[in-house]
């Protein structure tokens, strides 16, 4: 089971409990005895380039160049 830290004691030791969180710890903060928040070491996702490749499509008409009517608000020069 997760350690429970009250909210006073997690705002006086912050940095010890963080600390304890990155070496793999995983603590519940509670607010007047309930669970508010849990603290848990930060663990970075792999990236994965190109994992959506394919799967966006766009128009066939998405590089043609805009009507003329879009411009007609402004005065051409």
């Amino acid at each position: 089971m997760a350690l429970v830290v009250n909210m006073h004691d997690a705002k006086t030791h912050l940095s010890r409990l963080v600390a304890r969180a990155a070496a793999g710890e995983q603590m519940v903060i509670a607010r007047a005895g309930r669970p508010a928040a849990r603290l848990v070491p930060y663990v970075e996702a792999p990236r994965r380039p190109g994992v959506f490749k394919g799967s966006i499509r766009l128009a066939p008409s998405f590089d043609d160049p805009l009507p003329e009517e879009l411009f007609s608000p402004w005065p051409k020069s």
